[in-house]
């Protein structure tokens, strides 16, 4: 690791579409092209693969690890979701009641782990739940007015809202409330009345949402778009508005909170980016993992940009190694240690196979 600003490891699995860690973070699931889970287990000073899932027929989308009850659930391009549950030294897969017409395509545990989100190209949110009398997991769907396909979701720490990013050019907030397993929840910034499907809030972005994530307190919602830009919202504000910021990135494909001011977002760009609030302004501070020698001045004009794009392709095709440390684009950002009100590591997986723990604390890494 010398001479690098933070650990990574390369798992040998192919591309990483996705990952998450156990509680105590001595094991991380991951999903590559495949249809298949690897979990692997810290080992004398490596990770070791010890279970491979095998339930899906189609690549895998989503995986999420829930801390508290140690269960993972996945969802895939098959329309099925599963919940695995570990017993007698193996994962054992319960299938949920999810009526899918088209690929799942993202999935998240709610806080309170008694529920789960899956998003889907059926126009639609599956809130799964447990029915101990039937004793299944079964769906209830919010559908209007989603328009198409749904890339990703976000919890509200409330356990009850939940924010949808899709490709319909829209970020939104609805209601997930279930009466079978929820308390009946008390008004807060982002409304009220709050039965199941209760749109909150909607706004309008210039491309498909990659990626939506609540703040520790909820009371703010950051997306990232495939128009290159970041969106912010702040429900405390009267006039509800959102900002939206065009950057001279190539798309970020995830972002997360990593304090109630600050987030990190990554993507085809292959380097993470912390972004901040200040003074109710979103504002981009600096890069992670980018050389000192590299030129502060960048262009914001289309042909920089798709001139960008043939130098990549040409690195490419020509084996060169980027000057990153992730090799090809990040697809997903997590957090690892400190709490979610101030988060002091996270993780990122990328198309290269490799998985990175980013220390915060250690701003060697941080170019200004």
């Amino acid at each position: 690791m010398s001479g690098c600003p933070v650990q990574h490891w390369d798992l040998g699995v192919g591309p990483i579409n996705c990952h998450a860690w156990n509680k105590d973070r001595s094991q991380i699931a991951v999903s590559t092209s495949d249809c298949e889970i690897y979990i692997f287990e810290w080992t004398k000073g490596s990770w070791v693969n010890i279970h491979v899932l095998k339930e899906h027929d189609f690549p895998v989308t989503g995986i999420d690890w829930a801390p508290n009850s140690n269960r993972i659930v996945s969802c895939s391009q098959d329309k099925n979701a599963y919940v695995w549950t570990f017993e007698g030294n193996q994962w054992k897969p319960e299938l949920v009641f999810i009526r899918l017409s088209r690929a799942a395509t993202c999935v998240k545990w709610s806080p309170l782990e008694n529920k789960f989100a899956v998003g889907s190209g059926s126009k639609l949110v599956a809130i799964c739940y447990y029915e101990k009398e039937n004793n299944w997991w079964i769906a209830k769907h919010i559908k209007k007015p989603i328009k198409s396909t749904v890339k990703c979701i976000d919890w509200h720490p409330d356990n009850v809202l939940i924010a949808i990013g899709s490709c319909d050019l829209k970020a939104r907030v609805f209601s997930a409330y279930i009466k079978e397993v929820d308390e009946k929840p008390s008004p807060n910034p982002w409304g009220s009345k709050m039965p199941l499907g209760t749109l909150l809030c909607e706004q309008a972005v210039k491309g498909w949402v990659n990626h939506i994530s609540f703040s520790p307190s909820g009371c703010r919602l950051a997306w990232v778009a495939h128009d290159a830009s970041i969106g912010f919202i702040d429900a405390n504000v009267d006039n509800n508005t959102a900002q939206i910021v065009r950057t001279p990135n190539l798309p970020f494909t995830s972002i997360k909170w990593i304090t109630e001011n600050s987030a990190i977002a990554g993507g085809h760009d292959c380097y993470p980016t912390l972004v901040t609030v200040k003074d109710g302004k979103l504002v981009i501070v600096c890069k992670l993992d980018i050389p000192a020698a590299e030129k502060s001045k960048v262009s914001n004009t289309a042909l920089e940009l798709f001139k960008s794009i043939d130098k990549r392709s040409a690195l490419e095709h020509a084996n060169i190694k980027l000057n990153t440390m992730h090799q090809n684009f990040i697809t997903e950002i997590q957090p690892h240690s400190g709490s979610s009100q101030n988060i002091l590591k996270f993780s990122t997986c990328s198309v290269d196979g490799q998985v990175a723990l980013w220390d915060l604390k250690n701003n060697t890494a941080v170019i200004h």
